[in-house]
């Protein structure tokens, strides 16, 4: 499975692309029909110190695309809140899915 990693006002990080990589194939081994993922990390600056780490994915499956966002005060914080919102719009598609077959 490609997966694209994004920059935005960030300097490339080989750790965060492990760690990403890492939980995207476990999805991949739950829900084979993913095609591709697409990473941004994004630093936005805000009003309130404790947020401005934005990790976002958007998934590539058939059907339409899956996408989350989340806004931590660290990369760690947010791929883990995104991971688990793409997880459960992944298995809510596979349900649908599997009705239709």
């Amino acid at each position: 499975m490609d997966i694209n990693f994004n920059y935005v006002h960030v300097k490339a990080s080989t750790r965060l692309e492990e760690v990403i990589t890492e939980k995207i194939n476990k999805l991949k081994t739950r829900f084979d029909f993913l095609i591709s993922a697409d990473v941004y990390f994004k630093t936005e600056k805000s009003s309130s110190t404790d947020e401005g780490r934005v990790c976002e994915i958007k998934l590539s499956l058939p059907g339409p695309l899956v996408f989350a966002s989340a806004n931590e005060e660290n990369f760690d914080m947010a791929i883990a809140k995104c991971v688990n919102d793409v997880k459960s719009q992944l298995q809510k598609r596979k349900e649908k899915m599997s009705t239709h077959i």
